[in-house]
């Protein structure tokens, strides 16, 4: 993928090309050319981007990353999948519902330009966290023909579209709500236990990386649109309503024998094409502040909840993973970041579209999608999933050790 870089700022695709160049040049013969280039690319990083450099190659050489480069071990046992449309790999294909993503142009950046199901044009987020952990596949969608046998040993994806915090963001659009995820994630289990033996399956659960991702269908798709919601409960309240169902869920994942787990912040709800087009007003062109105000509100009870939830079940890594800056920053600065376009998605007319709406009969959509940040009127593009899923590596160091 190619990205623009202003001289003088280092994005992320450098950072992590540095410390892979820095890896390999140890295992080239005559190392030195490659490791002179790794170490001249630093010299346009930020304070705060060497800061996490160094953490990274820290992590990596104490966890003996350099000795598994090549042979197909990966970091963790398995990884487990669970939220909304973000990182839905095709659960909703196999519903009835109007929230899908399995027909064109969806995935025609993907392997084979097969449309699973993902709300991308190409890879998701957790998919290039998979790479970035060493796996080979990704984890099948739970609910499809390839969820069965050996697949299930290295983890699998339970998310679907529309689904939020809250069952009744779910109900609204017949997507499996997380409770219900939660369910099938048991009866997972079961299959893994009885084709490894209890005492395996326990280490590969308590090894295995759980990554949560929902939060904005309930705002988004719920309680902006819903004005009983509206009435009863200020956007304060509605967050501590989600809190309560976020707890409970860890600690049901917790009595499953999860013990690693990453939950993502809500993004800048007010950024999102979607969110602009319908609560922007006519003309409005930039993000809806009430809305980012809401999600840093959110974000911030997220942060404080996990704390107490990780104080008071032994043994538990509960990784609050920030998608709000990374993304924020994309949308500000997107030539920076890499990207031209911020504010159209590329799909259609790129201010609304998403799911049905972006099919392959959609006017106006855009010749290259690594441009853009926004792939449809809700969900980010492969190129910034790609960036997603590198913070997300580096915030994240605390569950693969």
């Amino acid at each position: 993928m190619q990205q623009r870089i202003q001289i003088g700022a280092c994005s992320f695709k450098q950072l992590f090309l540095s410390y892979f160049i820095t890896l390999s040049s140890f295992k080239t013969p005559n190392h030195s050319p490659l490791l002179q280039y790794s170490l001249l690319s630093l010299s346009c990083y930020t304070v705060e981007k060497m800061k996490m450099f160094i953490k990274l190659m820290s992590f990596l050489v104490l966890a003996g990353f350099y000795a598994g480069v090549g042979t197909g071990q990966p970091l963790v046992p398995a990884l487990i999948i669970m939220g909304d449309s973000v990182v839905d790999a095709g659960n909703n294909n196999h519903r009835n519902t109007l929230i899908k993503a399995n027909f064109p142009p969806y995935g025609r950046d993907f392997f084979a330009h097969n449309a699973t199901g993902r709300f991308s044009n190409g890879k998701l987020a957790t998919d290039f966290t998979a790479e970035n952990l060493g796996f080979t596949s990704y984890p099948v969608a739970y609910l499809s023909q390839e969820a069965n046998g050996t697949n299930l040993l290295t983890g699998a994806n339970f998310a679907s579209g529309a689904s939020g915090f809250h069952d009744d963001t779910a109900l609204l659009y017949n997507a499996i709500t997380l409770n219900q995820q939660l369910k099938n994630y048991k009866e997972y289990q079961s299959k893994v236990t009885s084709m490894v033996g209890r005492d395996r399956a326990k280490e590969i659960f308590a090894g295995a990386i759980h990554l949560l991702s929902t939060g904005p269908s309930d705002f988004l798709q719920s309680y902006y649109i819903n004005p009983i919601l509206n009435r009863i409960f200020t956007p304060d309240r509605y967050s501590d309503r989600l809190m309560n169902s976020y707890s409970t869920f860890v600690q049901n994942l917790y009595g499953l024998g999860a013990r690693k787990i990453g939950v993502t912040t809500l993004p800048p709800l007010g950024c999102i094409p979607a969110a602009i087009t319908m609560f922007g007003g006519a003309g409005n062109n930039t993000c809806v502040e009430r809305f980012n105000r809401d999600a840093v509100s959110f974000n911030t009870k997220l942060n404080n909840t996990s704390m107490y939830l990780t104080n008071k079940l032994p043994g538990l890594k509960l990784v609050v993973l920030d998608i709000y800056n990374p993304l924020l920053s994309m949308v500000m600065n997107p030539i920076d970041n890499g990207f031209f376009e911020s504010r159209r998605a590329c799909c259609g007319t790129g201010t609304m579209e998403t799911s049905f709406l972006c099919n392959a009969r959609s006017v106006g959509t855009c010749s290259n999608a690594t441009n853009y940040v926004f792939w449809d009127g809700f969900h980010p593009s492969e190129a910034a999933n790609r960036v997603i899923a590198n913070n997300l590596l580096v915030q994240g160091i605390s569950l693969i050790s």
